[in-house]
Parts: C-alpha cells; sequence; structure tokens
C-alpha cells in the first residue's frame, strides 16, 4: 500500500507522462496474449513463420488463413477497453500530458480515447493495399477470406498493418524521445522481453535518470531493478487503489 500511496502522489505532482503497454494490460479484457499458458504460442504452431514478412511474401494467401485463425479476427471487434485503459483516460481527462508507448495490436486504447497513441507493433485493426496505398477497416478485412484492393486497377492482396515477424518497429525513435521528455514511465502489463522495445528502459535509466521509472506487471522481469517502484498484481487492482489517493 505504500507503493500504491507514494505513485499515487508522483502521479499528482507529474506533467508529463508516458505509459509504455504490453499484453498484460490486454489480457484482463480477454485477449490472450502470446508467451502465457494459454498463449496463441500454445495453441498454434509455427506462429513466428506463419505470421512472418517472409510467409506474407511467399504465400499470401494462405497468410491470410494462418493470420486471421490466430488472431481471431472475428473476435477482435468484440472486446473492450478495461480498467487499466480507461484509467489511461482518466489521467488525460485530469490534465496531464499522456503518451502511450504500445506493443499491443488490439486497438483499445483508442476504444478507451487516448489521444497520444504510438503503436510500436502496428495494428489489427486496418490493413493496407500494398500498390495504392489505401487502407481498409477490420469490417472489410472479415468480409472477405482474402482481403483485397477493391479498386480496379490494383486488386492487389492486402496487407495486415501490424508488424510481421522480420519486420521493423513503428516509430521508436519518437517513441524515445516521449520516454525522454516524461516525469513519468510507467510500464504496464509487459515481461519487457521483446527486443528492441525492451531496451527502453534500460535508455532511459542513463539518458534520463532523474524521470520516475515505474512497472505494473503480475510477474516479476529481468528488468525490475531499473525501476524506482515495482509492483506484483494485476493492472485493474493496482489502479482502482491508485485511484483512492488521486
Amino acid at each position: 500500500m505504500e507503493k500504491i500511496k507514494e505513485l499515487a502522489q508522483i502521479i499528482q505532482n507529474a506533467k508529463n507522462i508516458t505509459i509504455f503497454t504490453g499484453a498484460g494490460m490486454s489480457t484482463e479484457s480477454g485477449i490472450p496474449d502470446f508467451r502465457s499458458k494459454n498463449g496463441i504460442y500454445s495453441q498454434e504452431e509455427n506462429v513466428e513463420h506463419y505470421i512472418s514478412e517472409y510467409y506474407f511474401n511467399k504465400n499470401p494467401k494462405d497468410f491470410w488463413l494462418k493470420y486471421k485463425r490466430i488472431f481471431s479476427l472475428k473476435l477482435m471487434g468484440n472486446f473492450a477497453p478495461n480498467k487499466g485503459h480507461l484509467f489511461l483516460k482518466e489521467l488525460e481527462d485530469m490534465g496531464k500530458n499522456v503518451t502511450i508507448l504500445t506493443q499491443n495490436i488490439d486497438g483499445l486504447h483508442h476504444k478507451a480515447g487516448n489521444s497520444n497513441i504510438i503503436e510500436l507493433h502496428g495494428t489489427l485493426q486496418t490493413a493496407t493495399c500494398p500498390k495504392c496505398k489505401t487502407t481498409y477497416d477490420l469490417k472489410f478485412i472479415n468480409a472477405h477470406d482474402i482481403p483485397r484492393c477493391n479498386k480496379t486497377s490494383c486488386n492487389f492482396i492486402l496487407k495486415p498493418d501490424v508488424v510481421l515477424f522480420g519486420g521493423m518497429v513503428q516509430h521508436f525513435d519518437k517513441a524515445l524521445d516521449k520516454a525522454y521528455n516524461s516525469d513519468l514511465f510507467i510500464a504496464m502489463g509487459t515481461s519487457l522481453e521483446v527486443s528492441p522495445v525492451n531496451q527502453i528502459p534500460v535508455y532511459l535509466s542513463y539518458e534520463a535518470p532523474k524521470s520516475k521509472k515505474v512497472i505494473i506487471n503480475k510477474t516479476p522481469t529481468k528488468m525490475d531493478d531499473l525501476f524506482d517502484i515495482v509492483i506484483h498484481e494485476g493492472i485493474g487492482n493496482t489502479v482502482t487503489k491508485i485511484k483512492q489517493h488521486l
């Protein structure tokens, strides 16, 4: 409880807050992660092969069949933001300058209403034509087994706007800049296992040692010692307690 009180006070005093979210942010909305006991890796074989740049380029038709099954795209529109997502919007409503750096591809931060979101690994919500760059929404994607650009001059198979295995993380330099210029950096629901984005708190410890760094995650990580406050608890329970002291 002392850690919660201390964090609430830090949030109260902070002006610029950067939030770094991982899969644990969305599991409380019912979305499976990759690495947990019941996650995607345990349910599917060769995920990194089938959901890769290589496989999309080699066999885009089969890629889409695998991609839709692995990510259960038909269900994606049914998931709603949880207490954690909504808490971040409440911080913004309090007048805080909140930037969200997310590894998640489910679009729930957008549904929660936050303004400044950097999707480091892209999004499941859209796909884009490789030729004419027209972007299509999830409804269109789900309406076609193999979604293609509907412009007669193209008819190209669309490419999802997710960063596939073998692809480049998006907006990494911008994310680092936001983190460097924050009074408070909070990692939420991340095991900090995925590179290069897991290096952000490492860079912060050298480049912005005066900014407060907090991690909220159910289980310990290899990088816990980089943070000023470490809370091993679910996000929903934690933010409920924080709000009692704001």
